[in-house]
């Protein structure tokens, strides 16, 4: 995902219709090494037509190769948690995971989404907390939802 930039500071969301693929590392714990689970998870991002005054980012998880259904398991004006059954093969996973990738930009300081493996459960969390948008307000996630068994979200800010 590019951001439009003033001063070298990134600020929102550059104008491109194009998904980007967002890819996020997952980090078994150093206690169960052998566990099988996933080496990295991708969803999607993509930026909405442009509105005045504000952008939108739609995003979505299909993560059917290793989860169940998920549902929404928390939820709050800063972020919201989905969980599913992790699948026999996985269920013993314990790690962690965060962006490392959004189409062919690196990223090491983007922690809006993170994913969790835990006690035969999946947790992808979608967190607004330390974001701000050009008008240093926290962006809000406006769309948080469950579509055929996958996480679904929009959040947005003012530009």
């Amino acid at each position: 995902m590019a951001y439009s930039c003033v001063a070298g500071i990134a600020l929102f969301p550059a104008l491109s219709a194009n998904a980007a693929q967002v890819e996020l590392s997952v980090y078994k714990s150093s206690n169960t090494p052998a566990a099988n689970c996933p080496q990295k998870v991708i969803v999607t991002e993509q930026n909405a037509p442009y509105y005045e005054g504000g952008y939108t980012i739609n995003g979505s998880a299909k993560l059917s190769s290793f989860a169940e259904s998920f549902t929404i398991s928390n939820t709050d004006p800063f972020s919201v948690t989905w969980v599913a059954n992790l699948k026999p093969a996985f269920s013993k996973c314990i790690a962690a995971g965060s962006i490392v990738k959004s189409g062919t930009e690196d990223k090491n300081s983007d922690f809006h989404l993170r994913v969790r493996f835990t006690g035969g459960k999946v947790f992808l969390i979608l967190d607004m907390t330390g974001l701000k948008d050009a008008n240093n307000f926290f962006p809000v996630i406006t769309k948080k939802g469950v579509t055929a068994g996958n996480p679904t979200w929009s959040w947005g800010g003012t530009d």
